[in-house]
This record gives structure tokens, C-alpha cells and sequence, in this order.
């Protein structure tokens, strides 16, 4: 088992808590993380999502440091994204759009050593908290990840202060 601060992440995913691939698991406490960003992915997902950083992460985006320091996670949580009734009728129209029903929680976990064939990333899905098991759903994260500029450390996510 890998120690990163405070958080423990497994090395093998033998444990139904730990994603295929990496191992990673979900943190017990990113829903009291700092708010790096949020996006609104349309399509077919059509969600809105907040991406939550630890304590390395957060320093790391404050501070413009890339590549990312070991110990960096991130955690994006999704929820779709619909409209909403009650505030429409309080603006007098259709302009509100809240977050609904939840899809999942992905994790990003930086260890150069760990995760050094993906470029010191390790991923992971969860979805009512347990790990998406589907090995081939997680093998293509890196894949679209290594699709960004190599200025952004394969991290989608930019900064909203």
C-alpha cells in the first residue's frame, strides 16, 4: 500500500474498493476538499461536474507548478445536469439548470514511481461509491488524458480562483 499525506491508496486493485489498473481508491474525506473548477460537459453526458484537489493539488495550481507534485489528487463528481422548475418559475422563465441525480466520482492520482507508464497518473470511476470494475473503462483514461498539451501535465482541469 502506497502512502500519499494522508490518504491511502492500494497498490494492486485486489479489493473491491480499489479501482483495475491502478488500485486507486476513493478518498474518505474529498467531499471537504477546495473546489479547483467546475465544467458542464454536454452531449450525450450532459452533466456538471466540480473538480475538488487535495492539499498538494490546490498549492499546485495556486503556485502554477507543472508537472503536478507526487501526492497531487484530484476528484471530479458529476451529477446530471437538469433543468429546474422551481427556479424558473421564481426568474419568470426557463434559465435554471441544477444538479440532479448523481453519475460518478473519477480520481486522479499522481505517483511518478507508481503510475510512471502513464506518465505518473493512476484513474479511477466510482459510482455509488464502489469502483467501476470494468478494467477496459478505466485503460482508456490515459488514453484521451495523453491527448493534452504537455504543458498541462495530462490534467484537464485549469483553475477557477
Amino acid at each position: 500500500m502506497l502512502l500519499t499525506g494522508a490518504i491511502s491508496f492500494a497498490a494492486s486493485a485486489d479489493q473491491q474498493d480499489a479501482s483495475p489498473i491502478y488500485g486507486v481508491r476513493l478518498p474518505a474525506d474529498y467531499r471537504q476538499w477546495q473546489v479547483i473548477s467546475v465544467a458542464h460537459e454536454a452531449g450525450s453526458l450532459n452533466d456538471i461536474r466540480v473538480i475538488l484537489g487535495n492539499d498538494i493539488a490546490v498549492a499546485a495550481y495556486r503556485n502554477g507548478q507543472r508537472p503536478f507534485p507526487d501526492g497531487t489528487v484530484l476528484v471530479r463528481v458529476a451529477w446530471k445536469l437538469v433543468p429546474s422548475p422551481r427556479n424558473d418559475a421564481i426568474f419568470g422563465r426557463a434559465q435554471s439548470f441544477v444538479a440532479g441525480e448523481p453519475t460518478n466520482v473519477q480520481v486522479e492520482v499522481k505517483n511518478s514511481k507508481l503510475y510512471g507508464a502513464t506518465g505518473g497518473w493512476g484513474y479511477g470511476q466510482f459510482e455509488s461509491g464502489k469502483a467501476n470494475p470494468d478494467a477496459a473503462l478505466i485503460g482508456t483514461c490515459n488514453a484521451c488524458h495523453r491527448k493534452l498539451a504537455d504543458g498541462d501535465d495530462l490534467v484537464f482541469t485549469h483553475y477557477s480562483p
